[in-house]
């Protein structure tokens, strides 16, 4: 006999499984919670870039001080 497979419930975690009333979710709680979360724009979906975000993705950054290694973890090969 095989497993019913199961995903997290996005909300609680609780497992949930592919025919369960409320898939994805859990409970009519969870599908509320989650309702809410979208009504108060807490989830959003990003719009287009803009110019200046797409330059700034396209050039490297600099690498701040503190991302460097610091000269007591670096390895002499």
């Amino acid at each position: 006999m095989s497993e019913r497979k199961s995903i997290a419930c996005p909300i609680c975690k609780k497992a949930v499984y592919l025919g369960d009333a409320e898939f994805p979710f859990c409970s009519e709680r969870c599908r509320l919670i989650d309702l809410g979360n979208w009504s108060s724009e807490e989830y959003r979906i990003p719009g287009p870039l803009t110019d200046s975000e797409m330059e700034s993705l396209s050039r490297p950054e600099e690498k701040r001080p503190e991302d460097r290694p610091s000269e007591e973890w670096r390895r002499d090969d």
